[in-house]
C-alpha cells in the first residue's frame, strides 16, 4: 500500500545553532494510528507539526526537505497553506473551544468553508458530535456556551470541530495528557473508531497509551528517527538498542 505521508530528508532548525530534526525519512501508512514516541525534547511535536506546516507559525523556524501527502509536497511554493491545514487537522494538548455555543463551535468551519447550511448544517453538527462521542451529553444544551463543558468534553468538542471540515489526517499532540483518566479513555476510544476513515498520527510520552493505540510506531531520540515500524515489531522485538533501552525505562 502506498503511504499516506512521506517525509524525505527533513531538517528543521529553530535557529542556526539549534537543530530540532535531523535528516528524517519516514513513511506513514493510511488508516492506521501512528504513534511518535521518545523522551522530552527529542523532536516529536516538531515532526508532527511539520505535517501541516504549523511550524511556520514560529518565525525562527527553518525547514528543508520534503513532506508529501498523497504524493504532493506540502512545502512546494504553489501549495495553499489553508488547504493543507484543512486536510491535516491538529488536536492540541489543551482544548481551545471558540468563545461561542457548542453548536457554533462545530458549525464554524462548515460555515467558513461554505460546506453546509440550513437543515443540512443541523444534521452535520449532530453527525460530528456523534463521531466525537459527545452528542448524547450535549444535545439538550447545544446553544449554551462551550466553555461550560468539562475539559474532557471540550477536547471531544474540539475533535468534532476538527472532523467537521473533513480532513484526511488527524494529528494529535499529547491530546489526552491534560485530561482525567475517564476523559482520556473517551478520546482513545474515538480515535480507534475513527481510524477506519482517517490516518491518525499521535505524539505521546505515555508508553502504556502507545501500546494500546499504535498500529505503527516512530521512535525518536535527539531529533533523529531511531526506529520505525509496525507496533508489534517495535514493542516486542526492536532492532535498535536505544529503542530497547527506552522501552525498558532505562532513560
Amino acid at each position: 500500500m502506498e503511504p499516506h505521508i512521506q517525509i524525505c530528508n527533513l531538517n528543521v532548525f529553530y535557529d542556526p545553532d539549534q537543530l530540532a530534526l535531523k535528516n528524517v525519512n519516514i513513511e506513514i501508512p493510511h488508516n492506521q494510528i501512528t504513534v511518535i514516541l521518545g523522551p522530552s525534547g527529542c523532536g516529536k511535536t516538531t515532526l508532527l507539526k511539520s505535517m501541516n506546516r504549523f511550524l511556520e507559525l514560529n518565525d525562527d523556524c527553518h525547514v528543508s526537505g520534503h513532506v508529501l501527502i498523497d504524493g504532493e509536497d506540502i512545502y512546494a511554493a504553489d501549495m495553499d497553506v489553508t488547504e493543507i491545514r484543512k486536510k491535516a487537522g491538529l488536536l492540541a494538548q489543551h482544548p481551545y473551544p471558540l468563545p461561542m455555543s457548542i453548536y457554533d463551535n462545530v458549525a464554524y468551519g462548515l460555515r467558513i468553508h461554505c460546506m453546509k447550511k440550513g437543515h443540512d448544517l443541523d444534521l452535520a453538527v449532530r453527525h460530528y458530535l456523534e463521531a466525537a462521542g459527545l452528542w448524547d451529553e450535549v444535545k439538550d444544551r447545544l446553544h449554551q456556551p462551550a466553555t461550560g463543558l468539562s475539559i474532557g468534553q471540550q477536547q471531544r468538542l474540539c475533535l468534532a470541530r476538527g472532523l467537521a471540515i473533513e480532513p484526511e489526517i488527524l494529528l494529535g499532540d499529547e491530546a489526552t495528557s491534560a485530561l482525567d483518566p475517564i476523559s482520556a479513555q473517551h478520546i482513545e476510544e474515538r480515535l480507534i473508531d475513527l481510524k477506519k476513515d482517517y490516518t491518525i498520527v499521535l505524539v505521546t510520552h505515555i508508553l502504556r497509551q502507545a501500546k494500546r493505540l499504535a498500529d505503527y510506531v516512530i521512535f525518536m531520540y535527539l531529533g533523529e528517527v531511531v526506529e520505525a515500524g509496525p507496533a508489534a515489531q517495535v514493542f516486542e522485538n526492536p532492532h535498535q538498542e536505544r529503542t530497547r533501552e527506552y522501552l525498558e525505562g532505562r532513560f
